[in-house]
């Protein structure tokens, strides 16, 4: 079977096409630019994957049809089983249009190359992004009632869905992961993003805050966190399950996590400071969702952010209370025995991968 994936070099991506070599007679092309062909290479290398088994194909995520050239498109057409799609940005910090471009744009085009190649399926890797700020439980048949899009990302992943849902000529699924982290075994990550910033923040803590003062928290925010293992055994897991065509799974985990709760843990694997103590009433919780999002509007909180590398964007986690339902993928999962760790298992390993890998300051 062949496939053709976007985003292959990129931290889901290039675990989705770990996954596809596992497939028999698997070949996968991947779609890179001109010239960023030693990025795919250091994953085929690292995979033990020849030359036949994984493509370079190149390509433009900006451009119609993929910028794939005619006569690429027509030797690959009627070959291509499924085309992955994944290839997007997820940086909250990036500004509105580069990402609209990516992400919307990107997945219009994608749409058009699965069109011409004439693919059985286009699998879709969209975000619970697609919710926006959603108060409450958010379905896998919901998708209009998103709303409170705040940021440029959560609405280019809607935006992108929207695009699969309306102008696909192929059947399609869609996929919709949690917060992504590392490898559960490995603590493999790419950037600082989602619960890292928390840790960056812990890390400041440290430095510059005396161990005797109190540190008052509040209890808010339900974080939903998978690792990325998980996420790329579950859709390439889905995808070839027969009779799904059209249907839309929530790759999530049915643990939450309060704010506090993620300083908790991860001050227990670091030993960094945490919260000495945590309130939450109605009162409390009503003046955090209505404060903290406007924190990343004044100049001097948004000053000490950039300068952790953290995205003022993602003060927007700290009050984010959407649920999700995961019943489509529950059932497609049933049987693989593909489930998520707990947090609570695999966080030591996020934590020394961070450690050494990322932190700013072991890694500067």
């Amino acid at each position: 079977m062949e496939y053709l994936v976007t985003g292959a070099t990129g931290f889901i991506g290039r675990f989705v096409v770990e996954e596809l070599l596992k497939q028999p007679g698997s070949v996968v092309h991947a779609l890179v630019r001109k010239g960023s062909e030693d990025k795919l290479e250091r994953i085929r290398q690292s995979l033990g994957a020849d030359h036949q088994q994984l493509q370079a194909l190149v390509g433009d995520l900006t451009q119609p049809n993929l910028g794939i050239a005619a006569t690429d498109l027509a030797q690959l057409k009627g070959r291509i089983s499924h085309l992955y799609h994944l290839g997007a940005i997820y940086d909250l910090s990036v500004d509105a249009e580069t990402q609209k471009q990516a992400n919307v744009e990107g997945t219009r085009h994608a749409l058009q190359a699965a069109e011409a190649l004439a693919v059985e399926c286009f699998q879709h890797v969209s975000s619970i992004a697609v919710a926006g700020s959603y108060d409450g439980l958010f379905t896998e048949a919901m998708f209009e009632e998103g709303t409170g899009f705040n940021n440029p990302y959560f609405l280019t992943k809607h935006l992108a869905e929207k695009c699969v849902r309306e102008e696909s000529k192929v059947p399609f699924r869609i996929y919709r992961p949690s917060v992504v982290v590392g490898h559960s075994k490995t603590g493999e990550m790419d950037k600082i993003d989602g619960p890292y910033f928390i840790i960056r923040l812990m890390e400041e803590m440290d430095r510059w805050l005396p161990e005797w003062l109190p540190l008052p928290g509040v209890e808010c925010g339900k974080l939903n966190i998978v690792p990325v293992d998980f996420v790329a055994q579950a859709i390439v897991h889905i995808a070839h399950q027969p009779d799904l065509e059209d249907q839309v799974f929530n790759i999530t985990d049915n643990k939450y996590y309060s704010v506090a709760d993620l300083f908790d843990m991860i001050s227990g694997v670091s030993g960094l400071p945490t919260f000495r103590w945590k309130f939450s009433n109605r009162l409390t919780d009503r003046t955090t969702h209505f404060i903290v999002p406007k924190l990343s509007r004044f100049w001097p909180m948004r000053k000490m952010m950039e300068s952790m590398d953290i995205a003022p964007a993602a003060l927007n986690y700290v009050v984010y209370n959407t649920t999700f339902d995961n019943s489509n993928a529950a059932r497609a999962l049933q049987g693989s025995e593909i489930s998520p760790p707990d947090l609570e298992q695999y966080l030591p390993q996020l934590w020394q991968y961070w450690k050494h890998s990322l932190s700013p300051l072991n890694n500067p």
